[in-house]
């Protein structure tokens, strides 16, 4: 049976809620349940689940790796938001709020380490290549939030550091994903890393839409205020892009708003937005954004099963790249 990607999505979401937390002592486990229920699109278990329903029939048969994956995921963000000092997480109080940052560091690494057990759930023949697979992406992840975390301190970012930094923090995980649903459904080791490559280009464009949105997005469908990036000086593609290709006029007033230490947040917001739509760099982030979405197609197209079985797969990804949030 071939299964959408909201059937899908239901599936997990019912299955996160059902998972037993009997271990004790509770004020250890309960932040990791509370994480692990605040919703979210469940982007990379909803894509474990469709790279083996290529291949396999029923997709809840590995449905523990796809919440091992989840559980990863948000283990990344509970510890993101304790770094960033975040109030919030899909409009509820992050961890480290509701509790402490203590608790937030050791509920945090509970769940790094449940992702662990709940992904080595699998047949025994499949377990090296997928632990392996797995404990590669989470290096590149932390070597992909150093690399944020060092380009905060610099205005000479490359674009092409960029693009290798978000594929590390972001793109790697999305093909990891995919990559295990090919190996657990038996794939070729071709379909498997073509499976892989086509998430990682996919993570690329999923990620500069995030920039874009940061700055264009309307804040009532986002979910939260647009320009935090452009407040916080964050090294995006937008802001790393204008000023390399500002001119002298344009390149001094963008660096007066990024060393200004007092501004008022939405006069810096609309001041930056201006000097981005001067530059061009909406559309030049929009072309890049579709750049690695037709590459992932490409690849998509080179899987060796019907082209009926990808279209769920294929649906998935477009409307990924359509969101507004």
């Amino acid at each position: 049976m071939i299964y959408n990607a909201e059937d899908i999505l239901k599936k997990v979401n019912e299955a996160l809620d059902a998972l037993p937390y009997d271990r004790q002592p509770q004020s250890l486990y309960e932040p990791v349940k509370y994480v692990l229920s605040l919703g979210g699109k469940r982007i990379r278990p909803v894509l474990m689940l469709l790279g083996y329903n290529l291949y396999k029939e029923e997709p809840a048969d590995i449905m523990m790796q796809a919440l091992g994956l989840e559980t990863y995921h948000n283990y990344t963000l509970l510890h993101d938001d304790l770094m960033d000092n975040a109030d919030l997480r899909r409009g509820n109080q992050t961890v480290h709020k509701r509790w402490d940052a203590n608790t937030a560091i050791l509920s945090g690494d509970s769940m790094l380490v449940l992702a662990y057990q709940r992904i080595q759930q699998c047949d025994a023949r499949y377990l090296p290549q997928v632990m392996e697979l797995f404990t590669e992406t989470a290096l590149e992840i932390g070597e992909g939030q150093q690399y944020d975390m060092d380009f905060e301190t610099r205005n000479d970012v490359t674009e092409e550091e960029y693009i290798e930094m978000i594929r590390l923090k972001t793109s790697v995980l999305l093909a990891c994903a995919l990559k295990i649903g090919a190996i657990l459904g038996d794939a070729s080791a071709k379909d498997a890393d073509l499976l892989y490559r086509f998430g990682e280009q996919i993570g690329l464009a999923f990620q500069l839409q995030d920039d874009l949105l940061d700055v264009y997005g309307d804040e009532k469908v986002f979910g939260k205020a647009i320009g935090g990036d452009i407040t916080s000086n964050k090294k995006t593609y937008m802001l790393i892009n204008a000023i390399n290709l500002a001119n002298p006029r344009q390149r001094a007033e963008l660096m007066n708003w990024i060393d200004a230490k007092q501004f008022d947040r939405q006069e810096k917001i609309t001041a930056v937005t201006r000097l981005y739509d001067e530059i061009g760099i909406r559309q030049l982030c929009e072309k890049k954004i579709h750049f690695y979405f037709e590459e992932g197609k490409k690849l998509l197209e080179q899987v060796s099963v019907s082209s009926e079985r990808k279209e769920q797969l294929r649906q998935y990804t477009a409307e990924m790249m359509n969101r507004q949030y």
